[in-house]
């Protein structure tokens, strides 16, 4: 009993102290890539004939990437790659140039919205 009572008493004290953000719902890809949360937006990464594509929502609806831009950069192992994103339809980020998005790299994208709000993104490619 004595047990029963610490474990929910811990279970309890748990639940308080996590903050709700930590408990964030998955998110789950929708054009089959590798999803992220950065203040409740949603990244998309996707990688398409050597270019990359960022797809940007807000809980399900699009958030608009008109008039942003951003830089990809890509470490696989010690290579550093950096390419230019630039706006693509209405909630999209693509690169300029290649992204060698290869297993195991590491990818930062730094976007800056029209708005001028600026966030980092991070993602590491399985």
């Amino acid at each position: 009993m004595k047990k029963w009572i610490a474990l929910m008493a811990c279970t309890i004290a748990i639940t308080i102290a996590v903050p709700s953000s930590a408990l964030a719902h998955d998110a789950k890809p929708k054009h089959g890539g590798m999803v992220r949360e950065v203040s409740d937006i949603q990244f998309e990464l996707v990688q398409s004939a050597g270019k990359a594509k960022i797809y940007v929502e807000d809980h399900g609806k699009i958030y608009s990437t008109v008039g942003a831009s951003g830089k990809l950069t890509v470490l696989n192992g010690a290579e550093k790659t950096e390419v230019a994103l630039h706006a693509t339809g209405k909630n999209g980020l693509e690169s300029k140039d290649d992204a060698k998005l290869a297993p195991g790299a590491k990818v930062v994208a730094l976007i800056t919205f029209a708005d001028k709000k600026t966030v980092s993104v991070r993602f590491a490619v399985k």
